[in-house]
């Protein structure tokens, strides 16, 4: 708990993640004091103060609230893996839901609610069309229809808020876009059926950045950005990177997108004999179908300067080095 003199702190969910580590540790090298909520059953922090709170519990978190009056909250929190509607209902609804509540009940409104959500809560793209703001938002699958509701949510509160919609988020700690890593260091670059669909790939950095550039701009408020860098690129283009930066020879495959479902199937009844979600499962499958997931960056540049600064070849080589050093490759 902080003295009572103290600046008001920046509170911050899902700062053990891929995306809340790199915010956490931005806003802690700028001198924030940032409390990360944790579970009860997390481990302690590397870095900054936790808070111990469950998201279903309302009153441990209007607690929080009314201990720490946060200047910011930064929403990371979430799940990307799952089986049922209902898993990802609590994992990103709910808890949403719960900070926002929480905060009516301690008397508290900070200063801005960023909440950090999908293009998936928008829905895939047209190959030739990135998705704009202007868009509406119309998810295709669990995921994207529980971000959607969080974002709803969010909208409907009291609270000034500020919605970030990055697009494919890879780097340094991301273990969705590791496994091409992981398969081109195996001497493969396997392709199932998706060699020429399009994605919006956004290095992290540039995510943390525009995060902060969003909190912190009065012209951001109460709206909802997507954050992309450059143009769309095809998973070949993707693979073909990382073979560069891996700088071995491959073997190359074009499997049928059958084996997509069939793998997806299979994940699935996994799940059910030991409770834990996978990335292959029918929900992935049918994101994995789509031509194109693309979104442009265009309001977010006009309204506060939003500009990536790494290009996709230096955040491969970055991502790359940061796997070998760790130990994943």
């Amino acid at each position: 708990m902080r003295a009572a003199d103290s600046p008001a702190p920046v509170l911050i969910t899902g700062a053990s993640g891929f995306i809340g580590r790199r915010l956490r540790d931005t806003l802690l090298g700028r001198g924030e004091d940032v409390v990360a909520v944790a579970r009860p059953s997390s481990p302690e922090p590397e870095r900054g103060r936790a808070a111990r709170a469950d998201y279903a519990d309302l009153d441990a978190l209007t607690a929080l609230m009314r201990a720490e009056r946060p200047r910011l909250i930064f929403h990371v929190a979430g799940a990307t893996k799952g089986v049922t509607y209902e898993d990802f209902e609590r994992a990103n609804v709910l808890p949403t839901r719960n900070l926002l509540l929480a905060l009516e009940a301690a008397g508290h409104t900070p200063e801005r609610f960023v909440h950090v959500s999908s293009l998936a809560a928008f829905g895939p793209s047209a190959l030739d069309r990135p998705l704009v703001e202007s868009a509406p938002r119309s998810p295709i699958e669990h995921y994207g229809a529980s971000k959607k509701a969080a974002e709803e949510v969010v909208e409907a509160g009291k609270v000034p808020f500020t919605i970030v919609r990055p697009g494919g988020v890879y780097g340094p700690g991301d273990v969705d876009y590791f496994e091409v890593f992981k398969m081109v260091a195996g001497g493969w670059n396997v392709f199932f059926g998706n060699r020429d669909r399009l994605f919006s790939a956004v290095y992290v950095d540039d995510v943390v950045e525009g995060i902060l550039q969003a909190a912190e701009h009065p012209g951001a408020t109460n709206k909802g950005y997507f954050l992309s860098a450059g143009a769309p690129v095809s998973w070949q283009q993707f693979h073909q990177t990382v073979i560069e930066v891996v700088g071995r020879r491959v073997r190359e495959l074009d499997l049928p997108e059958l084996l997509v479902s069939i793998a997806a199937f299979f994940g699935e009844l996994i799940t059910k004999l030991d409770d834990k979600p996978r990335l292959f499962n029918r929900q992935k499958a049918i994101m994995g179908k789509q031509e194109a997931w693309t979104c442009t960056a265009d309001a977010a540049a006009e309204d506060f300067g939003f500009a990536p600064k790494v290009d996709l070849m230096t955040g491969v080589a970055r991502a790359y080095e940061w796997y070998r050093q760790e130990g994943w490759l």
